[in-house]
């Protein structure tokens, strides 16, 4: 479970690098609110990361994947990756280079989307396939971890540039970004201790699945290799999930994900240019969003994993589906009530539980559906989709506030009510779920 926490703060960390950290500085670059969040897009790059995932199942890389591992292995190639364009980022004048600036950042979205296929599909293969209250144990440490790299990493972060504004150096932003290189490298360090089982009997299905196909086509030459290669890889997964679970339900399982979390995530694009605006400093929101929010979700996730284990994924996620509409009205008491210390507090504790609740619920679902033979393309799949609601539609949320003129209350009155489609449509095929549970 220990190794599962830092896999989860591994997956989370980059997270802050292109959400808050990003959006703060363009922020204070003078950017509008419309292009911070379009700038957002390069968050979409999670919800595909699933056509390139049966690729991370199945290629290994040189002398990484021999000396790591097959999972670790890309997990370091990517942190590599990251660090690179934080270094490439302190060196960036982003009023004089937007462009250059978001591309830099869209490739750290990709590598670290790229991450988050083999860090999933190694905090799955570290529990047995049918021990349902193990992965829900699992999944809460998982977004324990998940917070506490973006929490923590966000406190690092906003901490380091108010800093380094306050002692009068221009660049702060740029140098704190170096600062964050060194949280990567460290944890590349603790990555060493995790370890990689050796799944022979998903080497064993993608043969056997190969074979299959490689029977249909009768012949055998290059060219038939490569289009065996290609459909083994590319199609079983998909052919899998589909077979497992019958038409209708599978759709059905997909448009739940799709729509869950839309309105955390409109709130969440948004939420740091709204307590910029209401009047608090990078030194408040570090306090009350990052470090008070990652305490809450820590406590509130582990409790959540108690209730899943409890009570079972599915009225897990119902509950969670509720509290995240019920919590997200709390910040339409603090936009219409003005700066308050205390409703900022309470939003943000309120907030942070019920995202927290969400999360563990949502992970360990998804957890419970993937074959183990295609643990990190099934996976990605299914967390990419949920990633592309909350990251395509979410991209509107600045021009949805602007074309609002600024009323943050009905925004977030808008955002509660986001949910409430998602829960209709798990409704209908709950009880055709096949899920494990014990």
């Amino acid at each position: 479970m220990i190794k599962i926490l830092l896999l989860g703060a591994i997956s989370g960390f980059p997270w802050v690098l292109i959400g808050s950290s990003l959006s703060l500085w363009l922020k204070e670059e003078g950017l509008s609110r419309s292009t911070i969040g379009w700038a957002g897009l390069i968050f979409g790059v999670y919800a595909f990361n699933y056509l390139w995932a049966p690729l991370i199942d199945r290629l290994q890389i040189p002398i990484l994947t021999k000396k790591l591992g097959h999972r670790k292995g890309w997990i370091v190639l990517m942190q590599i990756v990251i660090l690179i364009c934080l270094v490439a980022w302190s060196i960036i004048n982003p009023t004089e280079n937007l462009f250059l600036l978001i591309t830099v950042g869209l490739i750290i979205a990709i590598a670290s989307a790229t991450q988050d296929i083999t860090v999933d599909a190694l905090r799955i293969e570290q529990i047995g396939e049918k021990e349902g209250k193990s992965m829900a144990a699992g999944a809460a440490m998982a977004v324990v971890g998940w917070w506490s790299g973006y929490k923590l990493g966000g406190v690092v972060a906003l901490s380091a540039a108010e800093y380094f504004e306050n002692i009068g150096i221009d660049n702060y932003w740029q140098i704190t970004f170096l600062i964050l290189g060194t949280v990567i490298i460290l944890m590349n360090i603790g990555l060493m201790f995790v370890h990689e089982p050796i799944l022979i009997d998903r080497q064993l299905k993608q043969k056997q699945t190969d074979e299959l196909i490689e029977n249909k086509l009768g012949s055998k030459n290059i060219f038939t290799s490569l289009i065996v290669w290609l459909a083994g890889t590319i199609g079983g997964p998909v052919i899998s999930f589909f077979k497992k679970n019958s038409f209708s339900i599978a759709i059905g399982i997909l448009t739940f994900v799709f729509l869950f979390k839309i309105g955390e995530a409109f709130l969440g694009r948004m939420s740091i240019i709204f307590y910029k605006e209401i009047g608090f400093s990078k030194g408040d929101i570090a306090i009350y969003s990052k470090t008070l929010g990652w305490l809450t979700t820590v406590i509130f996730t582990l409790l959540g994993g108690l209730f899943v284990i409890r009570s079972g994924v599915l009225k897990a996620i119902f509950l969670a589906g509720i509290l995240m509409a019920a919590t997200n009205l709390l910040f339409t008491a603090l936009a219409w009530s003005g700066k308050s210390e205390l409703l900022f507090a309470i939003a943000v504790i309120f907030d942070d539980m019920a995202a927290a609740f969400a999360t563990v619920a949502f992970v360990a679902f998804i957890s419970l559906l993937v074959d183990r033979a295609y643990t990190a393309t099934q996976y990605a799949l299914l967390a990419s989709i949920g990633t592309a609601g909350r990251t395509t539609l979410a991209s509107s949320s600045g021009a949805l506030v602007d074309w609002l003129n600024g009323d943050w209350g009905i925004f977030f009155i808008l955002t509660a009510v986001m949910v409430i489609p998602s829960l209709i449509c798990l409704w209908f095929i709950k009880d055709k779920l096949k899920i494990h549970e014990k």
